[in-house]
Formats: structure tokens, sequence, C-alpha cells
């Protein structure tokens, strides 16, 4: 199917926001196509033809907020000293006003492929600022690759710990540990 087609967008956006909707209120592995269809307000062969599975479309409908997480993340100054810098901060917000969201994907009972597909371009994101310097002190030892996804992974670990934080603690609070962890 052309990409460009208007009515291919339309559908395709209508589908992401009816499982957005749908796995706020409950496990994405709950949720049947044919809900989702219903949701989006076509018939469920329409659902297979845009997308292989639900799993696919939940990741379709994710990537934008995946991309806003982890520009969030390479903008971080890993190589200056200071304050917690202001785009760690976001990257929480950026979480915490989607926290039923990112709950439900990176929880017990969440998707194995979303949390790969966060820590991937999480990992990717980072290796270019790791790769021209911009690394805490004392790291130039560890190749850029492997510090991106060590950190990646550390970002993702502590994202879903603080999920299940009854009630989280405030954005800026959990920002400052890992920024102290990074930088340490």
């Amino acid at each position: 199917m052309p990409e460009d087609d208007p009515r291919i967008r339309r559908t395709r956006a209508r589908l992401r926001s009816a499982v957005l909707r749908l796995a706020v209120e409950r496990d994405p592995e709950s949720i049947t196509v044919a809900e989702i269809a219903r949701a989006a307000e076509v018939n469920r062969a329409t659902v297979y033809l845009h997308y292989r599975d639900r799993d696919d479309l939940v990741l379709d409908a994710m990537e934008t907020a995946i991309g806003e997480l982890a520009a969030q993340a390479a903008r971080c100054p890993y190589r200056e000293p200071g304050p917690v810098p202001a785009s760690l901060v976001a990257l929480f917000d950026h979480v915490g006003t989607r926290a039923p969201l990112y709950r439900r994907m990176l929880g017990p009972h969440g998707s194995a492929r979303f949390c790969a597909r966060l820590r991937e371009v999480l990992a990717a994101e980072l290796r270019a600022p790791f790769a021209t310097g911009s690394r805490p002190p004392g790291h130039d030892d560890v190749p850029p690759e492997v510090h991106a996804h060590y950190v990646a992974g550390a970002l993702v670990g502590v994202v879903t710990y603080w999920l299940g934080e009854h009630p989280p603690r405030p954005a800026e609070e959990i920002a400052a540990s890992v920024w102290g962890l990074v930088r340490a």
C-alpha cells in the first residue's frame, strides 16, 4: 500500500489512537484485534491490511513516544558537570504524563517487543553523542556502543521501577537519582 495515500494515513492514525486508548484501560496482551477494529470503527480485516498483528500495531502507535523519550536522553550533557539536566527531567515528565500506558507496556503483562524497541531506540540515540565524546569522564575506555546500551538498559530499568512506585516520586527527584548514577 502506498504510504502517502491520505486514506491509509487516516486509517492507521485511527488504529493507533484506538489501541493506545485501549492500552491505557487494560493490559495490551488482553486486547484483541476485534476490539481494536471496533474502537477504530473499521473491520477486523482492515487491521490486518495495515499491521501484521496487535503487537506490530502497538509498536507503531508508540513509536512517536519512544522517539521523544530517546531524544530527551540524547540531549543530556553527560560530559558536563553540574545540576540535573532539564532534558533528563523532561524524559521523566514525558513518561509521567503517559504513566498508565508506559506502566502497562513495561509492566509484567506488557510487551516484550515494546521494551526491546525502547532500549534499541534509546541506544541508537545515545550512540552518536557518546561516539563524539559526550560521555561522563572516566569512561573513555568503554566502547561508545557498549556505553549507549548500558545507559539505555539502565533508563528502561529505572523507568519501569519508578512507574511501579506507589505513589511515584516527582520526576525531578528520580531524574536527580539517575543523574547521580550516570555521572558516578
